[in-house]
């Protein structure tokens, strides 16, 4: 149940920095508003780890494969795509995209077992999740 609260939060959240980064954006330039949001971002991190945990920053790097230390170098894509996609198409549309993909990739990588997740069987019903969410994209946008 509280993995459940916490992916709703996380949701919230998403869509409300979406928001308030494509504001930013308006008043400078969109690559210097990502920088400043990973900026912030880094800071309170720093700040709960000093907070919390306290042990070594340079654990990260014993990480295997190493390609998964990319996940900040995405990050900055995804602040860079969410504003783009925010101004571009509207909060609402953008984020029901942006789940659809989300959601599309990810039982994707369950298929198949990709970046050491635990490969899942194939099943319909999720596959009809999946037509469904998109079916309601289309009725959301339709006039």
């Amino acid at each position: 149940m509280i993995g459940f609260l916490i992916a709703l939060i996380s949701g919230v959240l998403m869509s409300v920095q979406g928001v308030f980064n494509t504001q930013v954006t308006k008043s400078s330039a969109i690559w210097s508003a990502s920088a400043f949001v990973q900026f912030t971002a880094l800071l309170v991190c720093l700040g709960a780890w000093l907070c919390t945990e306290r042990g070594s920053l340079l654990e990260v790097f014993s990480v295997q494969p190493k390609y998964m230390l990319l996940g900040g170098a995405i990050g900055a894509f995804i602040t860079y795509t969410v504003i783009r996609s925010m101004d571009m198409l509207g909060p609402a549309k953008a984020v029901m995209l942006i789940v659809v993909a989300q959601l599309a990739v990810a039982y994707v990588i369950e298929l198949f077992g990709w970046f050491g997740v635990e490969k899942q069987p194939w099943e319909w019903r999720k596959a009809i999740g999946m037509a469904v969410a998109v079916i309601g994209i289309v009725i959301f946008k339709w006039k």
